[in-house]
């Protein structure tokens, strides 16, 4: 008897679709399977995430910034301000710099306290502010025999090449603007002292150096190569310690007088800025240090009137 192809393919149709389903069921039924087994160490996975997002939010450390990696050097016209905790810089936006140990060189240091630091800035085109604010829960602004001082450092590539970014290297410098707290003490307390002379209050005596500023103004090309500049006092810095909290103002005139060794910070420019801290407490120093790379410097155009 002969079949016709149309009654093959009915014939073939009964047998093999019937089997092919029941097959595409079970492996569905078995991917929901594994998909359910699987749900309670998802559940886990990202309560996991959440937890460390909560310790780390707790100790200040950053997870991702929305504003990305760009700090943005607002333009505002006037006077700019100086003190830490002049209400003009609560109306501009920061940026959340995460920090971390150096370990590029000896002595590392893995284990820093201070894990991140917010920057803002301002400039009315003739001069630039920034304010840096990071959490330090003691204050140390003298510098003696065994102790340390506090301290936050910006650095600015000389020239358009890239530089390392913690010291600078051969022939691809930097220029550092290092505050230091206990220069800011000493500046602080000669200004109490003529205060109290003109009032006519109870004066001890104390040896103060004479400081023209709290920030050392520097060039760095490589690590143990720091120089100090011969004229210093271009940068100047004013600082405050409240609850736990270093507040820390540094400006300079946007113009460069030298074109070697000074950083160039030109409005409508994009450039590159790196971040150090230094927490005397745990006995910070030099090489000892929380640092950040280069991020991005965006310094506004200058508004037309």
């Amino acid at each position: 008897m002969s079949v016709s192809p149309v009654s093959w393919l009915a014939l073939w149709y009964s047998a093999v679709i019937p089997t092919a389903t029941v097959e595409l069921r079970i492996i569905c039924m078995v991917r929901m399977t594994n998909l359910s087994q699987s749900r309670p160490l998802l559940l886990v996975f990202f309560a996991g995430l959440f937890a460390i997002g909560s310790v780390l939010g707790g100790l200040g450390i950053p997870l991702v910034s929305s504003a990305g990696m760009t700090i943005r050097s607002h333009f505002a016209e006037g006077e700019l301000p100086s003190a830490p905790d002049d209400a003009a810089w609560a109306k501009v936006s920061s940026l959340t710099v995460p920090l971390s140990g150096q370990v590029i060189t000896r002595p590392v240091w893995p284990e820093p306290t201070a894990r991140a630091l917010v920057v803002r800035s301002l400039h009315n085109g003739t001069e630039i502010a920034f304010l840096l604010e990071w959490q330090d829960n003691t204050k140390n602004d003298r510098l003696t025999p065994g102790t340390f001082r506090d301290g936050v450092a910006i650095g600015l590539p000389l020239g358009d090449a890239p530089a390392f970014f913690c010291m600078g290297q051969l022939d691809h410098y930097i220029n550092i603007w290092h505050w230091k707290a206990d220069w800011q003490s000493d500046i602080d307390r000669r200004a109490s002292r003529q205060t109290e002379k003109k009032e006519g209050g109870v004066r001890t005596f104390e040896v103060i150096p004479r400081r023209v500023s709290s920030v050392e103004d520097l060039i760095g090309g490589g690590f143990s190569t720091l120089t100090t500049k011969e004229k210093q006092g271009r940068i100047q810095g004013k600082a405050q310690w409240k609850d736990g909290v270093w507040r820390v103002v540094m400006r300079r005139p946007l113009s460069s007088e030298e074109q070697e060794n000074e950083a160039k910070l030109i409005p409508g420019r994009v450039q590159t800025v790196s971040f150090a801290v230094w927490n005397g407490e745990n006995k910070e120093r030099n090489g000892q240090k929380s640092v950040a790379p280069w991020f991005q410097l965006a310094i506004d155009p200058i508004a037309k009137l």
